[in-house]
């Protein structure tokens, strides 16, 4: 298909710092500027929220940056409500960018009479007018199967390979990925062959929701530098007691990569009194200051990917190519650069 539209890009207030990256990327890509489309997201005295586009868009490929993150509820909503404005606008196409996809926990029903909220939020972006979904490290894979539109899950994995062969350089052979529990080990299995290393799991069990009973490691850990792997650190009580345990069977230190960087409550507290020595998140839910200010938590861009993969799914060129490092090495050119 002749491409006679350029990309076109727009964003609520959940992450704009990343919105303005991901231009700012393209812009270098495409050789010409690429700003976000003037329009304003803003609330009512209520708390609705109202959306104007301020530039015609008729007939344009758009795309919605908008992770849902805290506030969930909000952020999906402006979400929802910007995607119904382009549709009504007479957009030709919207692909939502959702770099965290929130509520992607409840993805099963794990109890009598509880949600799926996934499906009901897949519902919900189909409903708005979405026609093709870009997302990063989903909770759970199947979540795509929710959708009856095109939906493209990008993997920081190859991100943290990245940066791992380069802050790890000369050390690769002492080096153990730990998946926290037992349903994440296809995650942690994934980094650990991209950088052949062996893997362990800690094994935990719960009494009840919240609390973790018992630790158990699987795999000898004596003297390894430890790297957990895992999408979400919520409130990182069971991140940083599985740091404490990894230590007491000899690890000789511990890193953390974890994709989405929840951090509610006493998160940041407890990673910066831990164990751990990083926590290394990435930028798919815009960082507070909090997080910013914190000594042992060191984010990595998400834009360059992000930027690529809109350009692939503009010009109908491969979006699976990205999960290669050999493909994002020269597009993180300067910042992981001589292994």
């Amino acid at each position: 298909m002749a491409q006679l539209i350029e990309p076109k890009l727009i964003s609520g207030n959940a992450n704009r710092t990343l919105a303005k990256a991901v231009a700012r990327r393209m812009s270098m890509h495409r050789g010409i500027s690429v700003g976000l489309v003037d329009a304003r997201v803003e609330r009512f005295n209520d708390g609705e929220i109202f959306v104007e586009v301020y530039e015609n868009v008729r007939g344009e490929d758009m795309f919605v940056i908008q992770p849902t993150s805290r506030p969930a509820n909000d952020n999906l909503m402006e979400l929802l409500i910007i995607s119904d404005a382009l549709r009504r606008s007479s957009a030709a196409r919207i692909t939502a960018v959702i770099p965290y996809f929130g509520y992607a926990r409840q993805d099963r029903r794990s109890k009598s009479r509880t949600p799926i909220t996934a499906k009901l939020v897949a519902n919900m972006l189909t409903e708005a007018g979405v026609e093709r979904v870009l997302t990063m490290d989903l909770h759970a894979a199947q979540i795509q199967g929710f959708f009856d539109i095109p939906v493209d899950n990008l993997y920081a994995s190859p991100i943290f390979a990245l940066d791992i062969n380069h802050n790890f350089r000369g050390q690769t052979e002492n080096l153990m990925v730990v998946s926290p529990d037992v349903g994440g080990v296809g995650r942690a299995r994934e980094l650990a062959q991209r950088i052949k290393a062996p893997l362990a799991i800690v094994d935990k069990r719960r009494e009840k929701a919240g609390e973790v009973a018992e630790m158990t490691v699987i795999g000898d850990v004596t003297g390894k530098t430890c790297l957990i792997v895992d999408d979400i650190v919520d409130t990182a009580g069971t991140l940083c007691k599985a740091a404490e345990v990894l230590m007491e069977q000899g690890a000789k230190e511990v890193h953390s990569y974890i994709t989405h960087g929840v951090l509610s409550g006493p998160a940041i507290e407890r990673v910066t009194k831990s164990v751990m020595k990083n926590l290394v998140i990435t930028d798919s839910i815009e960082p507070t200051k909090a997080v910013l200010d914190a000594p042992n938590i060191r984010i990595v861009p998400t834009a360059p990917m992000f930027a690529q993969a809109i350009l692939n799914t503009w010009n109908g060129t491969s979006i699976s190519s990205l999960l290669d490092v050999e493909t994002l090495t020269p597009i993180y050119e300067g910042m992981y650069s001589g292994f």
